[in-house]
């Protein structure tokens, strides 16, 4: 009897801290991705300094590379957590429906390829028909397609 493969309800706020972590890590990143953005239309110079910066620190751990620009440059820290809360006002309410439905749909195509693949089904890719249409058949030579050209 083959039980499912579940995580254990302990386990969940584990998970649950460890994907808000990342998701918090990830919407800083966006933050300053919006931020250099507009720097780079309005301060190219500011942008270029965002960007060197950044290059020196990993946006793995958001909380410390934010605290490092804080100290760089306290008002683009400001920004960037005033924009990084911003997104999350914004894109949370959306995101639990959006990521069920975009691990269902990705599911199922992993599902139909791994079909696909055990039953043998798709390995070839079949030609449209116009294109089958349009292939001179095996028995016809290239002499025989001229003169049938000439034959007017």
């Amino acid at each position: 009897m083959a039980s499912t493969q579940r995580a254990k309800p302990m386990e969940m706020p584990r998970i649950s801290r460890d994907t808000a972590r990342m998701l918090v890590n990830y919407l800083t990143y966006q933050a300053v991705c919006v931020i250099r953005d507009q720097l780079a239309e309005t301060n190219p110079a500011g942008a270029y300094r965002l960007q060197v910066f950044s290059a020196e620190f990993s946006f793995q751990d958001g909380e410390a590379y934010l605290a490092a620009l804080l100290n760089h440059d306290r008002e683009l820290g400001l920004r960037v957590m005033t924009v990084r809360e911003h997104l999350a006002e914004h894109i949370l309410d959306y995101l639990p429906e959006m990521t069920i439905a975009q691990i269902q749909e990705a599911n199922i195509n992993h599902r139909r390829a791994l079909l696909e693949r055990l039953t043998g089904l798709g390995a070839e890719p079949s030609l449209p028909e116009t294109e089958v249409s349009d292939r001179p058949s095996d028995s016809a030579t290239p002499d025989d397609a001229s003169n049938a050209s000439h034959a007017d």
